[in-house]
């Protein structure tokens, strides 16, 4: 392309890039914020329904010992959760937080999984 076609179509290169770029920054300003499932700063939630719904259990430095496989009341599982800890915490599928079943751990400070990978029955927040 000649020197002079293209100074012919800069201007328009350039509205096109501007436009490009004010899309694109529209779009990422319209992302999904994390929802406000009514858990608070230092609390681990766990929800018995995908989502945030159904029954809650809640855990903080309170009432839980970090390091300690804590396993969920009888005939409550979790579906989803959100660590608002400043810590890690490990869910487990098994309540007795074994490794022979499913287990992942989740970093502090605002994570939230509405759709946990496997049913929830004990947990382990780390020191």
């Amino acid at each position: 392309m000649s020197s002079r076609r293209l100074r012919a179509r800069l201007p328009h290169l350039l509205l096109l890039a501007a436009i490009g770029l004010l899309t694109s920054a529209g779009a990422a300003q319209a992302a999904p914020v994390p929802p406000d499932p009514g858990c608070q700063k230092g609390e681990f939630c766990l929800w018995s329904v995908n989502a945030y719904g159904g029954e809650i259990e809640r855990f903080d430095l309170r009432t839980a010992n970090p390091g300690e496989c804590i396993p969920l009341p009888t005939g409550f599982a979790g579906s989803s959760f959100a660590n608002l800890l400043s810590r890690d915490v490990t869910v487990y599928q098994s309540e007795e937080c074994s490794t022979e079943g499913d287990f992942t751990t989740y970093p502090g400070g605002g994570t939230y999984v509405p759709d946990a990978p496997f049913v929830v029955r004990g947990i382990q927040i780390w020191e």
